[in-house]
């Protein structure tokens, strides 16, 4: 059998390519590069703009040209790299030469010396892994999020008086409305939506060990960590003083979680809505010319909510491990997180994907509200709970003697199906307030909903 010719291994690199394009920019190799020439470049011009070393503060256009390495960073630069590595075996080396190369073209060899001044491999990847998650996150992933969350509130607001059977452990229960429900997933995954907008993108830059030595060394009457503090965070990230040779990545675990977080609660809704198109409370609607099953022309798969929960299942494995892994390193560094980290774009793609699918999955149903009325009023055993209820409200205001109302519709409703006239008899039949009475004769299953539908409004 003949080899193929150069396939994608990864199915985000292939398959769905499309749906994680964003993400690439950030989280790629080629991304991860681009962001260690800017801190590389960056780095040049705090230096140069202290005048340390004898140096003369560099002109407008020189940084401008200067910065041109990594805004203008494209194919030939990632060619250029692919190559170098391939000599050097360090990826953060290559970049350094790539600086000194560029330096030269623009006759800026007197400050070559100042390339990866005095830093270590972590400084310059800490610093450039913070700007590419923080980029991903915050210009990519973040807004897919919040789309997902803004087409929930519609479809929330939309069925906000849809009232339908609630099912506690699978069984028929008191009646809330769809539009509620929605709601509550819009309420959580807002609430881990912010802290994740607030986290913490970290940085160190403190040399080998993260003691500032060689800075010492070279010019001791400089304050190294304040410099080191205005480098980082003019590049709009946070600053960590106080590291081994490694950025110790905490900030990374804790947003891991909270995205493996999001992912739950969007596992939740990708099986709930699967669970209400079973029940026919959704229908699908159909998408011209695709296929549900190769041998069942009727079908239309809910496989935008299948796919989610799949992809969801993939990115919380992979941030677990994240988390788990980051949160260690042995003695002053290892390099377990070299190898690990090279998979958050990964772990970020397969919840992307996740996204995406829901977004277009919670497009593509309507709601059925005949199908809903008519579950409603096959079940009006769920108004046990208010009868009881009014009951023992009657007992306490001395309008009533009877003993253990729960007990007396337990032995009225439990395990079987009551109608609405059977049910109406029955409290006929209770020794009750005339005005109780009326309003429980009055009561359906599909009125019987509460707050349901002002509690959208809270999301």
């Amino acid at each position: 059998m003949s080899a193929l010719p150069p396939q994608p291994l990864s199915p985000l690199d292939g398959r769905y390519r499309a749906a994680v394009t964003g993400l690439a920019d950030y989280l790629s190799e080629a991304g991860l590069n681009r962001a260690r020439v800017e801190v590389e470049v960056e780095w040049l011009i705090a230096l140069t703009d202290r005048a340390l070393f004898g140096t003369t503060r560099l002109d407008e256009v020189q940084k401008d040209r200067l910065r041109l390495l990594y805004l203008d960073f494209g194919q030939d630069s990632i060619d250029w790299l692919a190559a170098k590595e391939a000599v050097t075996r360090h990826d953060v080396k290559a970049v350094e030469y790539l600086v000194r190369d560029r330096l030269s073209s623009l006759g800026l060899d007197s400050i070559a010396e100042l390339t990866h001044f005095a830093c270590t491999s972590e400084d310059i990847n800490s610093t450039a892994y913070a700007l590419t998650v923080k980029r991903a996150v915050h210009d990519v992933w973040l807004p897919k999020l919040h789309a997902v969350i803004a087409a929930l509130h519609t479809l929330a607001e939309q069925h906000k008086d849809a009232a339908m059977l609630a099912r506690t452990h699978g069984q028929p229960a008191t009646p809330t409305t769809m539009g509620k429900e929605l709601a509550v997933f819009v309420w959580r995954l807002e609430r881990v939506a912010k802290q994740i907008a607030a986290s913490d993108f970290l940085a160190k830059f403190s040399g080998a060990t993260g003691t500032w030595s060689a800075h010492l060394a070279a010019e001791p009457d400089v304050d190294w960590p304040l410099v080191s503090r205005e480098f980082i965070e003019s590049l709009g990230i946070g600053f960590n003083p106080l590291t081994t040779q490694i950025e110790s990545h905490d900030w990374q675990v804790e947003l891991y979680d909270r995205v493996r977080h999001v992912g739950g609660i969007l596992h939740n809704l990708a099986t709930d809505v699967w669970t209400y198109i079973s029940l026919g409370y959704f229908a699908q609607i159909p998408v011209a010319g695709a296929t549900g099953s190769s041998t069942m022309p009727h079908k239309i798969n809910p496989i935008r909510f299948e796919n989610a929960e799949a992809n969801l299942e993939i990115s919380g494995g992979l941030f677990g491990t994240l988390a788990q892994t980051l949160v260690t390193s042995r003695l002053q560094r290892d390099l377990t997180d070299s190898t690990t980290q090279r998979n958050i774009g990964v772990a970020f793609g397969h919840s992307q994907l996740a996204l995406d699918n829901l977004l277009r999955g919670l497009g593509e149903i309507l709601l059925r509200e005949d199908v809903l009325l008519a579950d409603l009023d096959a079940n009006w055993e769920v108004l046990a709970e208010a009868i009881q209820t009014v009951v023992r409200a009657e007992i306490v205001a001395g309008r009533s003697q009877i003993s253990d109302p729960y007990a007396l519709l337990k032995d009225l409703t439990r395990g079987r199906r009551v109608g609405a006239e059977e049910l109406a008899e029955f409290v006929r039949g209770l020794d009750i307030g005339e005005a109780a009475r009326d309003r429980l004769l009055a009561l359906t299953p599909a009125g019987y909903v509460g707050l349901a539908a002002s509690l959208v409004a809270r999301a």
